[in-house]
């Protein structure tokens, strides 16, 4: 009966947000979401949160509200993996995202970029996207994948089972499964159905993120929530930092 959603995913001010890290934590109480603030750490990314030192003020900031501390780190950025142990253990979870994939050619391509390389098709471009996944997975220690199913916008307008095959999803999920990483049902890129339920089956915790950037997306989790309550998913399913603990060794005796 006291049980509320956890909203993993959301921006301030430290990146790309446009609320401060007070009024994230406010909307959340608000909502009756547990809130997180999981801004921007990286050197390729539109965020303050670039270097070893600037996690440590940001961490230092967020310790003084009811809010969980985590950050998106970008896979193709090796700040990730420049955080002392120590320092790691003051975030309540981590976050990774394929803001780019390393293509065939070894060269990254961006995910928001607004066409894909010339002689590139969408579906080798899906083969590089699992490849890049399973890469995070194998290398970074986060806790959560952010939006699994983000593609460049030409590509969004696309149904999704043509660029998912059953193959490809089976090959993601797999990864997740192998890593321990819970895979965000995502309110801003939102994945398709067969996916998650792939996911699900599988035994891969989700998570619940708004990726929340402005006060009507921080907290906004009604949609991925209705989504795995349609598939069956009990909320001990869906992963919570405090209850299911964290790579971090935050929560760790």
């Amino acid at each position: 009966m006291n049980w509320r959603p956890t909203d993993c995913h959301a921006h301030s001010t430290h990146s790309d947000g446009s609320m401060s890290v007070a009024d994230v934590a406010a909307r959340g109480k608000a909502l009756g979401v547990r809130v997180t603030v999981s801004d921007h750490i990286s050197r390729d990314a539109p965020t303050s949160v670039d270097s070893v030192a600037a996690i440590e003020s940001y961490l230092d900031d967020l310790d003084q509200y009811d809010v969980l501390r985590a950050g998106e780190f970008c896979w193709h950025d090796a700040l990730w993996r420049e955080v002392p142990p120590l320092l790691a253990r003051r975030f309540t979870h981590r976050v990774g995202s394929l803001h780019s994939i390393r293509l065939p050619n070894g060269k990254f391509f961006r995910a928001f970029s607004s066409a894909l390389p010339e002689g590139l098709t969408v579906s080798q471009y899906m083969t590089a996207h699992v490849a890049s996944l399973e890469a995070l997975a194998a290398e970074m220690p986060v806790d959560i994948l952010a939006h699994p199913t983000l593609v460049p916008p030409p590509m969004r307008l696309l149904d999704p089972h043509e660029l998912w095959s059953e193959e490809l999803e089976t090959r993601a999920v797999n990864a997740l499964v192998a890593a321990g990483i819970a895979f965000e049902v995502s309110a801003r890129y939102q994945p398709h159905e067969r996916l998650v339920r792939r996911a699900a089956d599988a035994g891969v915790r989700l998570s619940l993120g708004s990726d929340g950037h402005k006060l009507e997306q921080v907290g906004n989790i009604e949609v991925p929530l209705a989504l795995v309550r349609s598939l069956g998913v009990g909320v001990d399913a869906l992963y919570d930092p405090e209850r299911h603990g964290s790579r971090t060794g935050a929560f760790d005796a």
